[in-house]
């Protein structure tokens, strides 16, 4: 278990892509266990600078004591939009690199008491930074049924987030939902047997992103992050999911092509100018012996720009 929280996905592809200068300062949105910080240390100059934030106070305590060697690595407990915040506190005014590995680590998964698995009898917890009030319960056991449908339906891309809802509202009325087996029972009764695993892991990533308000926090976190690029400094991004891959995507191209001008113009009137360009490949894949060795990294996405 400890193992799979240490696990990188493309490892050596985010080195490729990300480090250009040795010397250079580095920021890591997204610490988990520190995988991806070990690679990157392990080639960074003595001169360089490795600063890394997680929400999860558990990943802060193992990752320090995984990199407790390097002496030019600094590690906070943050949300990984408050880059302005950390670097104010370190003193750094640019970066040479971003790394944002998105999603929830194997480890974080395997905590029962984190709830962030559809294993029947888990809490309904799924908070990252476990400090925080809204938890999963909380969602599920008070908000609406039009709110539960928008989350199911946005976040899940879950064909029947109408009748899940119906069901969670009508069986809470009765009796508190507290445990993933509550919630599983009510799947069960709105899908096919055959695709329920399917249902299982939509619904529950809705309310994980919910909980967590991954979404906005990421749109927040790569404009962000633009601000605090050098020139030819790169922003890497690894996505698990096509909502946050979708997300990643048009920011992207929106900052390679911010034209706003109506198609049938000869010629651009509005002036705006690129302020990224994409890397090609425009996303990258983990090889098939990757995935082979670690599942994790079956539906990874790695996408990169460089700042203009």
């Amino acid at each position: 278990m400890e193992q799979l929280y240490h696990v990188p996905v493309m490892g050596q592809e985010v080195v490729n892509y990300l480090v250009g200068d040795k010397k250079g300062i580095y920021f890591d949105g997204t610490l988990g266990g520190g995988g991806h910080a070990q690679i990157i240390l392990d080639i960074l100059d003595k001169d360089g600078l490795y600063i890394a934030i997680d929400r999860d106070m558990d990943a802060i305590h193992t990752a320090k004591e995984r990199l407790k060697s390097y002496k030019n690595f600094k590690a906070h407990c943050a949300i990984f939009d408050k880059i302005e915040d950390i670097l104010n506190r370190e003193g750094v005014k640019s970066l040479d690199g971003i790394l944002l590995d998105l999603g929830v680590s194997s480890w974080q998964i395997d905590q029962d008491k984190r709830g962030f698995s559809f294993r029947p009898g888990l809490n309904l917890d799924m908070r990252m930074d476990v400090s925080q009030d809204l938890t999963a319960e909380w969602v599920i056991n008070n908000y609406s049924k039009d709110e539960l449908k928008r989350i199911f339906k946005e976040y899940g891309e879950e064909r029947f987030s109408g009748r899940i809802a119906h069901f969670i509202v009508a069986q809470r009325s009765k009796q508190k939902l507290a445990s993933s087996s509550d919630l599983i029972k009510i799947i069960d009764k709105c899908v096919n047997p055959r695709f329920a695993t399917k249902s299982y892991a939509r619904i529950f990533q809705a309310i994980r992103i919910e909980v967590n308000d991954e979404l906005n926090i990421l749109k927040n976190t790569l404009k962000e992050a633009l601000k605090f690029l050098k020139k030819k400094g790169r922003l890497a991004v690894i996505t698990y999911h096509s909502l946050e891959d979708r997300i990643v995507k048009n920011f992207f191209r929106d900052q390679e092509n911010p034209c706003i001008c109506p198609p049938e113009l000869p010629v651009c009137a509005c002036g705006r100018q690129a302020t990224m360009k994409r890397i090609k490949p425009l996303f990258i894949q983990a090889s098939p012996d990757e995935i082979k060795s670690n599942p994790r990294a079956r539906s990874a996405k790695l996408r990169v720009a460089e700042k203009v």
